[in-house]
């Protein structure tokens, strides 16, 4: 068997000329095309009517796209998962502030020392932290701050009462 031989006719049975691609189609440098060795991509690339070079492999592209959109998807997800947080540590932190000003407020009359005791029993037992606490005359301000877990922020609010 000549030298060669095998290779000829694999190339035959796959449908191969010389001068083809594995998918038939003839070779660029055959046509004003840049050889792979030329060409920093490592791909086939040939001239456009205009003189610039376009790329013929584009194979990938579509991952990069699907990564690229998962990972918006995500970051979307992240966001509003964020945004849903501080929402609902806004509403602990009212809810704590209140509860804690209607508590102490009752006992206003008592001083300050006694309100702000009781309003901050009602504040902590609402999962939050009294940020601050005044009485002037019958009527008592109470601040209260819930903490967002995941992030180095808290959500705060305030509530006041007294006689109406």
């Amino acid at each position: 068997m000549r030298r060669g031989a095998g290779r000829r006719r694999l190339r035959d049975a796959v449908g191969m000329r010389r001068g083809c691609d594995a998918a038939g189609r003839r070779r660029l440098r055959d046509v004003g095309g840049v050889p792979p060795e030329h060409d920093a991509g490592g791909g086939w690339r040939e001239r456009d009517g205009g003189g610039t070079r376009r790329r013929r492999d584009d194979r990938g592209a579509a991952s990069v796209l699907v990564l690229a959109m998962g990972l918006v998807l995500v970051s979307v997800g992240a966001a509003g998962a964020t945004v849903g947080a501080a929402r609902i540590a806004r509403h602990q932190a009212r809810l704590a502030a209140d509860f804690g000003a209607l508590a102490g407020g009752v006992h206003a009359i008592e001083g300050q020392a006694a309100a702000c005791a009781v309003a901050r029993r009602y504040v902590e037992a609402n999962s939050a932290a009294m940020t601050r606490c005044t009485v002037t005359g019958m009527e008592i301000v109470v601040g209260a701050a819930v903490p967002l877990g995941f992030l180095p922020a808290s959500a705060e609010a305030a509530a006041r009462a007294g006689p109406v």
